[in-house]
């Protein structure tokens, strides 16, 4: 399930449903972490191959010289002790085979992939009988193909083969937005090992962090918190320290308790000036429109203004941080 409202994610939520309808091989770029899988298991459950397997593959983890029996079968005492037995190709029949992590594959395993690939039919170790396969083929990277084919450590030709149509996953420091989400989807999982809840102070940090491990890092971090924290919620105390420091520093910076509409002001204050004042890729980086983006450095101004001197401010319609981080 993919977890999100925010406008990059509704637009590939619009993207995988239309793609999902055709048969054609899917290309999906994305960070670590950041739900290559999810996607791609949406792709399969949202297809006419519904039904069928879906198979994922781990190409990085595939051995050199088990390529060929691991994705291709092997039959029945090709060598001594060996047993024969279906690929991954074959096991997805009728279905839908995600190889994860291709850009990791070898050049051998390159070349035995695009032979596949070119007409959809295998042919076991060890056997001169070849099997003609009905299988869609999503294939993930969290490196950019492209730039790989230029540095001349991918295939030009399997690399056209694969992308014929291509997803973006975005990673989770691109949708802020959907964080309190995705903290209420991963703690609604636990409820039967805890019921618990976040404190402000701990969703808001969660919100500032920047996650480089993206949602997965996100789901070990509340797993971490779920089993280690003692009170009724989980607090700021309880999350890790890079997770929270910065936004420990920025409470030091501030020197008193503030409302959740002051704190989302002087974070799009501080993006604003990671980004060089930059407006448009502030907002971008946010997840908001540029109306709430003059809303918040308003009402910062407004925080900063002596009593009495405070220009007059309007509401401000949308919020950087959904009302459920709030509850």
């Amino acid at each position: 399930m993919l977890v999100g409202r925010s406008a990059v994610m509704q637009e590939l939520r619009v993207r995988v449903a239309r793609v999902a309808k055709t048969n054609f091989t899917v290309l999906i770029e994305g960070e670590s972490g950041a739900g290559k899988e999810l996607v791609a298991r949406e792709l399969h459950v949202s297809s006419p191959r519904a039904h069928g397997p879906f198979v994922a593959v781990n190409c990085a983890a595939l051995v050199e010289t088990l390529v060929e029996a691991e994705l291709f079968g092997i039959e029945e005492r090709t060598a001594t002790g060996v047993r024969g037995r279906r690929g991954k190709f074959e096991q997805a029949d009728r279905g839908t085979l995600f190889l994860d992590e291709v850009a990791d594959l070898t050049p051998m395993a390159q070349a035995k992939l695009l032979r596949v690939l070119q007409d959809l039919s295998v042919e076991r170790v060890g056997s001169h009988y070849t099997r003609q396969l009905d299988v869609r083929v999503l294939a993930a990277t969290n490196r950019r193909l492209e730039q790989l084919v230029e540095a001349g450590q991918f295939r030009p030709d399997l690399y056209y083969r694969l992308s014929g149509v291509e997803l973006q996953v975005p990673p989770l420091r691109a949708r802020r937005s959907d964080i309190p989400l995705l903290i209420d989807h991963f703690i609604s999982r636990h409820r039967r090992t805890r019921a618990v809840a976040l404190s402000v102070r701990a969703v808001e940090a969660m919100v500032a962090y920047d996650w480089p491990g993206n949602v997965r890092q996100l789901g070990r971090v509340l797993e971490r918190a779920v089993a280690l924290s003692s009170g009724p919620a989980i607090e700021l105390e309880d999350l890790p320290v890079e997770v929270s420091k910065e936004y420990r520093d920025m409470e030091i910076e501030s020197g008193r308790d503030e409302s959740l509409r002051a704190w989302c002001s002087r974070y799009v204050r501080l993006v604003l000036d990671r980004c060089n004042g930059n407006k448009r890729r502030a907002c971008h980086i946010l997840d908001i429109s540029y109306h709430t983006l003059q809303g918040h450095l308003a009402y910062e101004t407004l925080l900063q203004a002596p009593y009495g001197d405070a220009p007059a401010l309007g509401v401000v319609s949308e919020a950087l941080v959904p009302p459920t981080a709030a509850s």
